[in-house]
């Protein structure tokens, strides 16, 4: 059941493929991070291996250049890129590093050394790269389409980090006591990594794009200049126009071969094969995208500086031993991961979902006397306290992360939209790249540095 839109297209109804493209977009999200997550969750078992090495900064510190190179790259030139081979590409290459890195593991039978060390941070690079297309090509992709989307896709990625957590306290449990276990649990965590990887790109690939409601949203974009969606248009079996021109071109010019046409009269047909690009308004540029939504890029790079100066790396290294033992770091990223994933569904109720700019700029900012109850936790604090502490920190992560990705497309086209997705991943990234060099400073006066 289909109503009129504002501009005359036909709008899907409220359940025409929605429910169905936000199961998609979660699962989607869920491949987003899986992998990565799930090198930051079997940290006890890199730190086993490379007890000098620092794992779970370092292999952060590799991940977040590339990751903020590659998306600054793609978000420049985001215009002409095609959204469905980008996020193809990366999807393709999150499986297959992760194959790579359970290879790897299996080849060396799991033993450590600096070679092995190496090996390890190039795939992580390689995870960085992946990361890049497809977070922001997801973001500006859904950027266009309906807010629950982009929260479904949010809610995917917290639900990566809440999902390894969880198989890393079953696995912990089940293997703890038996030969090899910590090496048997990582093993099974790659595994599980690499299916939903796979899942991942037959459900993009296939089923995404021919979604009714993914076709209207994406239709309505290519109407309003987007050149970024004709791929996925294409195989939903939707031509856009550029595409329609070139047909009628092919057809006419083989029409007067086989009709014995004049030149005259293909000359005439050939300007209505003209495609008016005038017809299109011109979009505003990144530069004035940047200008109008400075808060809210500023507010995503402050979110992550914050979380992630704390996260993992202080969690693992910084916060002492309690009665928990070997259990503490795992609890701590599993309460994070937990509590960030429930925060990204408190936007869907409205009355709970923070709009305005000044308030999330001010909560944004409010986050950071976080650090000092970080730091006398750590020094003073019982574990229950830091165990508070982490899970407030995943609970205002995932809900400001939700509130500023929906807020900030609204009222713009699906060119800009896409564009401004686009920008504001790079923010996030950036942010996440800061946080995890600031988190070295965490060291200074620690002798094991």
């Amino acid at each position: 059941m289909t109503e009129a839109g504002s501009s005359g297209s036909p709008t899907p109804g409220r359940l025409e493929g929605k429910r169905a493209a936000m199961v998609v977009c979660w699962f989607l999200g869920l491949g987003s991070l899986v992998s990565w997550n799930s090198m930051l969750t079997i940290g006890d078992y890199y730190y086993a291996l490379f007890p000098h090495y620092h794992p779970s900064r370092v292999l952060t510190l590799v991940y977040q250049p590339f990751a903020v190179g590659t998306v600054a790259t793609l978000a420049y030139n985001e215009a002409r890129i095609d959204t469905r081979k980008r996020n193809l590409a990366g999807y393709t290459l999150f499986f297959l590093s992760t194959l790579a890195l359970l290879l790897l593991d299996l080849g060396t039978s799991g033993k450590g050394g600096l070679g092995n060390y190496i090996g390890i941070c190039i795939l992580v690079a390689a995870f960085g790269v992946a990361d890049a297309h497809v977070q922001g090509g997801m973001v500006g992709d859904l950027s266009l389409m309906c807010p629950e989307f982009i929260q479904s896709f949010l809610a995917g990625l917290a639900a990566s980090g809440a999902l390894t957590s969880a198989l890393r306290l079953m696995t912990k449990a089940a293997f703890e006591n038996s030969n090899n276990g910590l090496r048997k649990g990582v093993i099974l965590f790659l595994a599980i990594s690499i299916f939903f990887e796979f899942l991942c790109i037959l459900l993009y690939a296939f089923i995404f794009p021919k979604l009714p409601i993914v076709k209207h949203y994406r239709a309505k974009a290519a109407s309003e200049g987007s050149k970024t969606v004709s791929a996925d248009l294409a195989a939903a079996g939707i031509q856009t126009e550029a595409n329609e021109t070139v047909r009628k071109f092919l057809l006419i010019y083989m029409s007067k071969f086989l009709m014995n046409c004049s030149f005259d009269t293909l000359r005439q047909l050939l300007p209505s094969m003209q495609v008016d690009d005038d017809k299109y308004p011109e979009r505003l540029s990144t530069k004035q995208l940047l200008f109008q939504n400075f808060d809210y890029a500023l507010d995503l790079y402050l979110i992550y500086v914050l979380t992630l100066s704390i996260f993992p790396g202080f969690l693992y290294e910084n916060t002492g031993h309690h009665k928990l033992g070997s259990w503490y770091a795992v609890v701590l990223i599993a309460m994070y991961n937990a509590w960030d994933l429930v925060s990204r569904y408190i936007p869907l109720m409205e009355c709970l979902k923070l709009k305005s700019r000044k308030g999330l700029m001010l909560a944004t900012l409010s986050r950071f006397f976080l650090i000092p109850c970080f730091y006398f936790t750590a020094k003073y604090g019982d574990q229950g306290w830091m165990i508070f502490l982490t899970s407030f920190l995943g609970l205002t992560n995932g809900y400001l992360t939700v509130c500023v990705l929906t807020a900030a497309p609204k009222g713009y086209k699906g060119p800009e939209q896409n564009a401004l997705g686009n920008l504001l991943v790079v923010f996030l990234l950036g942010g996440i790249f800061s946080g995890v060099a600031l988190d070295w400073l965490w060291l200074i006066g620690n002798r094991k540095f």
